[in-house]
């Protein structure tokens, strides 16, 4: 059950006056897991960003070798204030991160203890910016993508699961969770057969996927149109990503309140735990790695865009 976990991270999230200090706080209890808080400021105001990192048994941080996983809560803030007042719905993805690392954490304490290390991020800000966006409008942040990229994409993630609300397009229309195809160095992979299991498997329901395009892997900043910021995390790793979308029947925008809804978030939570257990304990592949190196042995690297491009470069 996930459902706790997921009410409390809404519980303390949704709040005028929350800091990264207060979701710091839910983890005093588990002496296991370490949590960093680091204020970053930018030309529209700052925010509180999180590293949860929840050792596994035979995990790089016990000097083990098994993978580690790595959950991005994805947004531009978690309120809009002083426009909007409460909780918004692009604050989902940070729910779902908070509740996953809860989750993983209570578990150590009752003796399931993953095989591999954890690393959860994400970012607290009550009070962020909102930008005009078609077909509506979405939140902004306080700081650039780059920045986002810098704290939340962290090195060590051998495997990335990204959360974002995905409810302002007109492309998604199921409302609960649904998965991207995976994203490697620039090259939209196929779908993992494993996470579709895994997602039938966790709502009991059929899988529910969305498309992406070459321009949604790019990076932000490029004029060119995204259907949200839940793949930037692939433009600054080389390791596998894939999309967790909180979605929507409805469009919804970003900055609307009294939008998220808590069994939707469950059920991303529920399947971001059982993609972590299975991924570091060998029994999930986000892709299939012959077909990665065919594919790029047929045509090359991909890797120009995970960059700003050619005019850009020559800039």
């Amino acid at each position: 059950m996930v459902l706790k976990q997921t009410l409390i991270a809404i519980d303390t999230l949704d709040s005028a006056f929350v800091t990264g200090k207060n979701v710091k706080e839910l983890f005093t209890q588990f002496p296991n897991v370490d949590v960093t808080v680091t204020t970053v400021t930018g030309e529209k105001g700052s925010t509180d960003f999180i590293k949860i990192v929840i050792p596994g048994s035979n995990g790089k941080l016990n000097g083990g070798n098994t993978p580690t996983f790595g959950i991005i809560g994805r947004l531009g803030g978690i309120g809009a204030r002083p426009s909007r007042i409460g909780l918004v719905s692009d604050a989902d993805g940070a729910v779902a991160a908070v509740a996953s690392a809860l989750k993983l954490a209570e578990m150590q304490t009752k003796g399931d203890t993953l095989q591999g290390d954890v690393i959860v991020t994400t970012h607290i800000c009550p009070d962020a910016p909102t930008r005009p966006h078609e077909p509506v409008d979405f939140m902004d942040s306080p700081v650039d993508i780059l920045t986002m990229n810098q704290y939340e994409v962290v090195p060590e993630m051998d495997a990335l699961l990204s959360i974002d609300t995905t409810k302002g397009n007109r492309v998604i229309n199921h409302k609960g969770i649904a998965i991207s195809p995976t994203v490697k160095e620039g090259y939209i992979l196929r779908i993992s057969d494993d996470l579709l299991r895994i997602m039938e498997m966790t709502t009991g329901k059929f899988a529910v996927t969305f498309p992406i395009t070459t321009q949604d892997i790019t990076p932000y900043g490029n004029d060119l149109y995204h259907i949200n910021s839940i793949l930037q995390p692939a433009v600054a790793t080389d390791a596998p990503v894939v999309g967790l979308a909180i979605t929507a029947q409805s469009v919804v925008p970003g900055c609307g309140t009294g939008a998220s809804h808590e069994t939707d978030i469950a059920d991303a939570v529920r399947f971001a735990v059982e993609v972590a257990k299975e991924s570091t304990n060998g029994t999930c592949q986000l892709y299939s790695q012959d077909e990665f190196e065919r594919i790029t042995e047929l045509y090359g690297s991909m890797k120009m865009l995970q960059t700003m491009g050619k005019k850009a470069s020559h800039q």
